[in-house]
């Protein structure tokens, strides 16, 4: 090495000397900031979850044996038919096999081909009487077999009301199947008249169910947007966890409850807090679910607020103890007028908490006083679930309702009359209310259109 290289590899020695004590210098000063700024945090509010440090792993369990009646593999249908597979000699050396018995079998399943529709002529004959001075023609009945002077037959009605109403095809659609499974040439006009047949027929079942939910002693109400021939409108959803019954409005008005429900109703109602159902003056039962998520709603608006969490946490704790209390079997050594009593009374009392909770906050610039205000005005109806049994403290089997319709809107559009929206709610009625009593909804429809004529011929 050369006296300049030394020379050169000192100077370099020294820049990173230098270098290195600068850096140092730099991370002191950064060091003190950090402790300087650790003793100023504030601790987290109250609502902030503290930070829980995970136990240490531990060895993992034994797998827990599954009881026998879940050890088994998927169940094999009830074959329609047998195939056997045999052989008697060995595909070797072609000697005759001996102790032939069965090794597995192999499950396969399939549809048979589509069939064409059946197209039935019926000639019927006349003669004439020289007696009477006038024809007579043979006597046939066809009520059972197509609806009406049409010429579509029930099996096939059924089938096209379920493509339509259950699986939600438009029509166009169902034509094509229609066309292309079974061999069916039909108009969109014919599959659209068939169907308002069916609803025509089936009016006397409708009235029934709107007769049922009108004795029912509790009902859920809802409504959702419907759109007919362009223009806005809605549709009116009635239901009990049995029955499912719509009608279409051009109005949101509150005089459209009293169309469904009557007047008169005696029941529970229960709705979300939409003004229109103000109007039923009887028991009224108002969805918690709704009033919880807009406290939701409300929390993710002012995330710092730790007085509105507090609050928050607090109406939600009060609603849970009511929930819980409801689920309580009664004391069986009380009187049914006994047991009415003391529900009342801890409905009271669940009231009075709840004020007694919202109540600084009303009429101020709080940010949940309009929620506290919501509740002055409805707290009789929030927490009648409470005093009647058997009524839920949501409006959720209502919501559930309308959301086959919903699906279909957005599919279709709405309807172009009020005729087909009158079939369309209709349909949706009868179907819903077959499906929501676990029932075959073609099955039931078949049945309906084959009845005997106490529904009236068409």
């Amino acid at each position: 090495m050369t006296e300049e290289e030394a020379a050169q590899l000192r100077k370099e020695n020294q820049e990173l000397r230098e270098a290195l004590k600068e850096t140092q210098e730099r991370l002191r000063v950064a060091l003190a900031r950090i402790e300087e700024v650790e003793k100023q945090k504030t601790p987290p509010p109250a609502f902030v979850k503290a930070e829980v440090k995970k136990p240490a792993t531990q060895e993992n369990k034994p797998r827990k044996k599954r009881e026998a009646q879940y050890n088994r593999a998927r169940k094999r249908a009830v074959p329609t038919q047998i195939v056997e597979h045999r052989m008697v000699e060995c595909p070797a050396c072609h000697l005759r096999l001996g102790g032939i018995s069965l090794a597995r079998c192999r499950e396969v399943i399939d549809v048979p081909p589509p069939p064409v529709v059946e197209v039935s002529e019926h000639r019927i004959y006349k003669g004439w009487c020289s007696s009477c001075q006038k024809w007579h023609e043979a006597p046939v009945d066809f009520g059972e077999q197509v609806i009406g002077q049409g010429r579509i037959g029930v099996r096939l009605a059924s089938m096209i009301a379920y493509l339509r109403t259950v699986m939600r095809l438009p029509l166009r659609q169902v034509r094509e199947v229609l066309r292309t499974l079974h061999g069916f040439e039909v108009s969109v006009g014919e599959l659209a008249e068939l169907l308002h047949r069916i609803k025509d027929y089936a009016q006397p079942v409708l009235d029934g169910l709107k007769a049922a939910i009108r004795a029912s002693p509790a009902v859920q109400a809802d409504e959702t947007g419907w759109r007919e021939d362009g223009s806005n409108g809605y549709i009116w959803s009635v239901s009990t966890p049995s029955i499912r019954y719509y009608e279409y409005h051009h109005s949101r008005g509150g005089e459209v409850v009293k169309q469904l429900i009557g007047e008169d109703y005696q029941g529970v109602l229960g709705s979300d807090f939409y003004a229109g159902y103000n109007i039923h003056h009887g028991l009224h039962q108002r969805c918690w679910v709704h009033f919880l998520r807009d406290i939701h709603d409300l929390k993710k608006l002012h995330p710092q607020d730790e007085v509105l969490f507090t609050w928050a946490r607090d109406v939600k704790a009060i609603y849970e103890q009511a929930v819980a209390w409801a689920g309580q079997e009664g004391d069986r050594t009380l009187s049914p007028r006994q047991l009415e009593r003391v529900r009342v009374a801890q409905q009271h009392v669940l009231e009075q908490r709840l004020w007694k909770l919202c109540q600084p906050y009303a009429q101020t610039t709080a940010p949940q006083h309009t929620l506290c205000e919501r509740v002055e005005q409805f707290l009789p109806e929030l927490f009648v679930f409470v005093a009647v049994p058997g009524v839920p403290a949501h409006n959720n089997l209502a919501e559930r309702s309308v959301r086959p319709l919903v699906i279909a809107r957005k599919i279709s559009g709405g309807t172009r009359s009020p005729r087909g929206s009158e079939t369309r709610m209709g349909l949706a009625s009868l179907f819903g209310t077959w499906t929501a009593q676990q029932l075959n909804p073609f099955r039931q429809c078949l049945a309906l259109l084959t009845s005997p004529s106490s529904l009236g011929q068409l």
